[in-house]
């Protein structure tokens, strides 16, 4: 949960005039100004419900209102019950036949994505969520297109990601949690190939003599758990299989999810999962997913997951979530099924990229726009004063301080961030996600600051208001949209050579001064090359605590360069990934995990949840 912020009313909140004709003990004195007597008790009552709700958490809030059936939403996208897959009364399933590639041209892509986070994150998706609900308010058919949640945050530090304060997708407990099994549909899928290779290096009669000490293929599972990353399987005798070392990510770090993400259909999928590189023969001839014949059998597991995922907003417009890559690690974002779904559905669709726009911006723009066709047409840049804060040097207990000082300073990583967008062609809006501990001095600082360089920045309150917080953010980026200014462009042609492609990312995004490829890296690009994958885009995995690969230099970092340990091959997904850094692929749990604080009655009602 964020910060509790500057709660106004809301749609949650009796009007207190509701309440004044039926209180028949509220008479005033003969003598007193009845209008008067009025106006005090509709300003108390109003601060008692106000009180009440600055006290509530995510959970409580979520719990609070009474959702619409799934059908409902599904009406407000012009959608017939007969389409919908219905998990239950607040979730469904919406079958691909619904994609219309002429309303995909016809509508408006918004990507949302914000400077380089702190710790806790800057409510990206809260302000999607809430721009969503603006857009609604001011009369747009608008759709919010979001990732699904990970278990590992959800009990780890992080959260939930399903928004937060008045800007939340419902029905929240579920979305964070198992949903409607598309992780576990992921993690099965993932753990078919694991088995099934380990099964051919065993067989006697059809091995396809795979070198287990090539086999970079791992097991996978939807939780933070660090005792998983290096193990060693096989043991206990021949009748186990053949020990060799191996290890476990987190399901959203798994290829099959970047896989799911990248696909455009069934068919789409049945391929790209054949293409998975899974290690070498005896010989060094490459082995894929397919010469295991595995694709289709993967594909079965998948072929619900494939479908996206309708629910709604708390103020009960549509909202599609679909896919979960982490964006330091992977793609991080929604699938390109589900983004076309709401194209398909919607005048307007926002979603969001992970993490800062050095990361997640950078690979929905040239990972995903490129494999899905997509053109937006306005880019959000998420800023807290707090973020900025951070970047000018205060420590976390000092977060919350006020400081104009630290504000400037930090704001040189905003600004980095607001170059990077122009170098695609999109002059971003910038969404000041409003904190209950900014400043006026600090706000106006920064707005008056984006305004000298050309870019409109806008508080939101999205969090406290919900839509109503939200709607001159709204009405910024439509004015950004209909005078059609941008034109958005990649940063690098695919068919460059891999080092140009990192290079470029390193120095025009990062602002490094260069790449420096170990030898393990070098000889991973000569791999590269022999399979024929060089034409592939980059797909960074770096920190998303610094522009570097060093998660200490914050703010906007001069004279460095970073290092490619290693890459990994996502063939089937169709991308590399280098490997800047101490990256690693299973987070660990906290010392005092999340899920320390959960808690289940009898009735089977949720606290602790966020």
């Amino acid at each position: 949960m964020f910060p509790k912020q500057d709660a106004q009313t809301s749609s949650l909140i009796p009007h207190s005039s509701s309440l004044i004709p039926h209180s028949s003990f509220l008479i005033p004195p003969p003598s007193f100004p009845y209008n008067l007597f009025r106006s005090i008790v509709h300003y108390a009552v109003k601060n008692i419900f106000v009180t009440k709700f600055q006290n509530m958490t995510d959970l409580e809030i979520a719990q609070a209102v009474n959702m619409q059936h799934i059908n409902d939403i599904a009406a407000k996208l012009g959608v017939d019950s007969d389409n919908l897959e219905q998990y239950g009364k607040y979730k469904a399933k919406l079958p691909l036949t619904l994609i219309d590639q002429s309303k995909i041209d016809r509508s408006n892509l918004i990507l949302v994505t914000a400077l380089t986070p702190t710790p806790a994150g800057e409510g990206k998706t809260t302000v999607s969520i809430g721009l969503n609900e603006g857009l609604n308010k001011i009369g747009k058919k608008s759709v919010v297109v979001l990732r699904e949640p990970s278990l590992g945050p959800v009990f780890g530090i992080k959260g939930g990601a399903a928004g937060g304060g008045h800007s939340q997708v419902v029905p929240m407990e579920d979305i964070n949690l198992h949903f409607t099994g598309d992780f576990a549909a992921i993690e099965k899928a993932n753990n078919l190939l694991a088995a099934l290779i380990d099964n051919n290096i065993q067989s006697k009669t059809r091995s396809l003599n795979i070198d287990p000490r090539t086999v970079i293929w791992k097991r996978v599972i939807d939780m933070n758990d660090r005792a998983l990353r290096d193990i060693v399987i096989g043991l206990g005798g021949t009748g186990n299989g053949m020990p060799r070392q191996d290890g476990f990510n987190i399901t959203a770090a798994s290829e099959i999810m970047a896989i799911l993400c990248m696909s455009k259909d069934l068919s789409d999928l049945k391929e790209k999962l054949g293409n998975i590189f899974v290690g070498y023969t005896t010989d060094r001839k490459p082995v894929y997913a397919r010469d295991l014949n595995a694709e289709n059998a993967m594909t079965i597991l998948l072929k619900d997951a494939i479908k996206p995922n309708l629910v709604q907003t708390l103020e009960g417009n549509p909202a599609i979530i679909h896919g979960g890559p982490f964006a330091n690690i992977a793609q991080g974002t929604n699938t390109i099924i589900a983004t076309k779904m709401g194209l398909s559905l919607g005048d307007y669709v926002v979603t969001e990229a992970g993490f800062g726009a050095d990361l997640g911006a950078e690979k929905f723009l040239d990972i995903k726009c490129g494999y899905g066709n997509l053109k937006p047409k306005a880019l959000v840049l998420v800023a807290t004063i707090r973020a900025l804060r951070h970047h000018g040097g205060a420590q976390p207990d000092q977060y919350n301080e006020a400081s104009l000082e630290r504000v400037q300073k930090g704001f040189a990583n905003l600004e980095k961030h607001i170059e990077n967008s122009i170098k695609f062609g999109l002059t971003p809006v910038v969404a000041v996600n409003n904190f209950y501990s900014d400043s006026d001095e600090e706000v106006n600082w920064v707005i008056e600051k984006c305004a000298s360089l050309g870019v409109k920045a806008v508080l939101s309150k999205g969090w406290a208001e919900g839509g109503n917080g939200t709607q001159d953010l709204a009405r910024a980026v439509v004015d950004v949209i209909e005078a059609g200014t941008n034109n958005f462009k990649p940063l690098y042609d695919w068919n460059s050579s891999v080092e140009d492609k990192i290079e470029t990312i390193a120095r025009e995004i990062y602002g490094a001064d260069g790449v420096d490829f170990s030898a393990k890296a070098k000889a991973d690009i000569r791999t590269i090359d022999k399979l024929g994958l060089s034409g592939l885009p980059i797909c960074m995995a770096k920190t998303q605590k610094s522009f570097s690969d060093n998660e200490k230099l914050i703010g906007r970092p001069t004279n460095f360069r970073v290092t490619v340990r290693e890459f990994e091959i996502a063939a089937g997904a169709g991308f590399l990934i280098p490997i800047l850094g101490n990256m690693m692929r299973m987070p660990g749990l906290p010392a005092v995990p999340a899920s320390e604080g959960m808690t289940i009655d009898g009735n089977g009602v949720i606290t602790g949840l966020s």
